[in-house]
């Protein structure tokens, strides 16, 4: 994730930044919607699959557990990371983002060691809340991969998730999909923060679960913990990206996705 200096494309910048900068739907409103109960369950396939992810952590946040499943049943999962997600804390100076971008590198590395053995992600090196104007070379990034593993899934950011580069990343994944025959699903990251449930800017009826058994979604939880960058405060006094309200989104015993 990076934060809401990032939104954009489409739409009203104001009104999807103050979507995001909001004070949220508290979890408790998402659990009494008992979503598990009223959505379709999917089963993961065998693989290959691959998950692309606008910054480090998103493919975390969104399909961590069923990451972890995969590779606990031996399915092959090859991730895409589009940006390095430099720009997370607002700077503007070159020598602060080299940094954050390599120290996200690292948290990514660490985080996706916890989910299981896992290939070496794929990193496209696109500038960070700035995919929306890079999106043919992430289509090209995505195609690639997908073309070398022969990948029967790939699942990416929804783009619709008011945020510019998760929606970049969800439409860049949907045109590499489209060229290479290749099933998508795309799960959302703020959406859990902006929206409610019935919320008509939802898809719901191209909305179902998959649900964690206790194991993978404690890897997840630990996955999630290496990403320290995100989870500390940005500066003295202020909060971070990763919120435990957010964190608390994207730590139940199941994962949704958008057909």
């Amino acid at each position: 994730m990076t934060g809401p200096e990032g939104i954009l494309a489409g739409r009203d910048r104001a009104a999807a930044a103050a979507a995001i900068d909001a004070h949220g739907t508290p979890e408790s409103e998402w659990l009494a919607a008992e979503l598990p109960q009223r959505l379709p369950r999917l089963e993961l396939p065998a693989g290959p699959v691959v998950v692309v992810a606008a910054h480090p952590d998103d493919e975390v946040l969104g399909f961590g557990g069923s990451i972890a499943a995969l590779a606990t049943a031996g399915g092959a999962v090859h991730t895409v990371c589009l940006t390095d997600g430099e720009a997370s804390h607002g700077d503007t100076d070159p020598a602060a983002h080299r940094a954050l971008a390599t120290r996200r590198r690292g948290e990514l590395a660490a985080a996706l060691a916890e989910l299981g053995p896992l290939p070496t992600p794929v990193h496209s090196g696109l500038p960070d809340t700035a995919l929306e104007r890079h999106e043919d070379e992430a289509v090209a990034a995505i195609v690639d991969v997908l073309s070398a593993t022969g990948a029967d899934l790939c699942v990416a950011p929804w783009d619709g998730d008011l945020h510019s580069d998760h929606e970049a990343a969800g439409r860049a994944a949907r045109r590499a999909c489209r060229a290479t025959n290749t099933t998508l699903w795309s799960f959302p990251v703020w959406m859990w923060h902006w929206a409610r449930p019935q919320d008509t800017r939802v898809p719901w009826q191209r909305t179902a679960v998959v649900p964690l058994q206790p194991e993978a979604l404690d890897r997840k939880k630990k996955a999630l913990a290496r990403f320290v960058s995100q989870l500390e405060e940005r500066d003295p006094g202020g909060t971070p990206v990763l919120s435990p309200e957010e964190i608390a989104h994207h730590t139940r015993p199941f994962e949704t996705v958008i057909r």
